[in-house]
């Protein structure tokens, strides 16, 4: 009798981005390269709606967003949502590092660069997801 083979464990994302295209494009590329559930929101409310009704195993964020921005949405999960302490990884255009400094300061866990890069994107992930359960320690 051949062995049960054990399903590695599905992580539910949250993917958030005002472009349809965009939220496809990083669903497709994680969704292949990882054992992942996406959700998809394309306005901040929306976002806000999912992050405060669902726990996910980690939230990519876009910045540029109409209505109250993704920083504020990235500011108001960490404030009060069933994702205080989940990963948020943004996903934007803006390049500049006080922008980046920005966003960690206001508690997220990573900063990506689009155009994304499906193997940069996928290992960001892995390892956000991976380190959830450990304290982050001070840098410099």
């Amino acid at each position: 009798m051949p062995a049960k083979k054990t399903a590695a464990p599905r992580h539910r994302l949250l993917v958030v981005d005002d472009e349809e295209s965009t939220r496809l494009l990083i669903a497709r590329f994680l969704t292949k390269g990882m054992k992942v559930e996406a959700q998809l929101a394309g306005t901040c409310e929306q976002a806000l709606h999912l992050a405060n009704n669902y726990a996910y195993d980690a939230i990519l964020l876009d910045l540029l967003m109409p209505g109250i921005g993704g920083y504020e949405v990235l500011k108001e999960i960490r404030r009060a949502s069933a994702n205080v302490a989940t990963p948020v990884i943004i996903v934007s255009m803006l390049a500049e590092k006080v922008t980046q400094d920005r966003c960690m300061k206001a508690g997220a866990t990573a900063y990506v660069v689009k155009p994304v890069q499906r193997n940069s994107l996928v290992a960001t992930v892995k390892a956000q997801i991976a380190g959830r359960g450990k304290p982050k320690t001070q840098g410099k």
